[in-house]
């Protein structure tokens, strides 16, 4: 048996621009500097306190409780108006309809997004019955830390030597690392190959269908 983990944001889906769009309304609410597109890109995947945290740089605050729940407003007010849905990125669905159909593989999802929002896109996409094991920034320290990936590796019994984490962030192939998981980075999403290559990603992938012969 093989686990097989994915991120959202940058790996399944396409949603840059839609945090981008939250995360300068939440800035400038709390009238601070808005971020610029690349920094926005250089953040995602971190749980949302982490990742304004660190756009904030020396923009001091004792709002960030605020500006989290601010940003989740925002996010809520886009999906829901406009009813907005992340497209994925081509490929991805039918690699994923392929590995549902091998009893030797589980597969799930690890990400810096709430629970709310993840399962809002999964079901959007018709996705949600393809992954077990889930988590999130709802129950996980964000990511590098590797709780995310040991909890769904305790959740099926399946070792972390044989489980994939499949990302297109530095901070999916570090905590791959730190959880003696297999990485895979996606040159797709929101880092640059040589960021993935520098944090020790095991493979690196051009096309979702290269998945199938890297995990066998």
């Amino acid at each position: 048996m093989k686990l097989v983990l994915f991120d959202c944001d940058g790996t399944l889906v396409d949603s840059a621009h839609v945090i981008h769009r939250c995360m300068q309304a939440s800035f400038e609410d709390h009238g601070f500097v808005q971020p610029n597109l690349s920094e926005t890109k250089s953040i995602i995947g971190l749980s949302l306190h982490d990742a304004i945290g660190i756009l904030l740089k020396d923009q001091t605050t004792n709002q960030l409780d605020k500006m989290v729940q601010n940003y989740k407003d925002h996010f809520f007010k886009i999906r829901t108006q406009e009813n907005l849905l992340e497209p994925l990125y081509a490929g991805i669905r039918d690699v994923l309809d392929q590995m549902k159909q091998r009893d030797e593989l589980i597969l799930g999802v690890v990400t810096g997004k709430s629970t709310r929002g993840l399962i809002a896109i999964l079901e959007g996409h018709g996705l949600r019955d393809h992954f077990l094991p889930i988590r999130t920034a709802d129950d996980c320290p964000s990511k590098p830390h590797p709780a995310m990936v040991t909890e769904c590796c305790a959740e099926v019994g399946i070792d972390a030597s044989s489980t994939y984490v499949i990302g297109d962030s530095t901070f999916d192939m570090d905590m791959a690392n730190h959880a003696n998981a297999k990485s895979v980075g996606v040159d797709w999403g929101y880092a640059s190959v040589s960021e993935l290559e520098n944090s020790g990603a095991n493979h690196i992938i051009s096309n979702p269908s290269e998945l199938i012969d890297i995990i066998g």
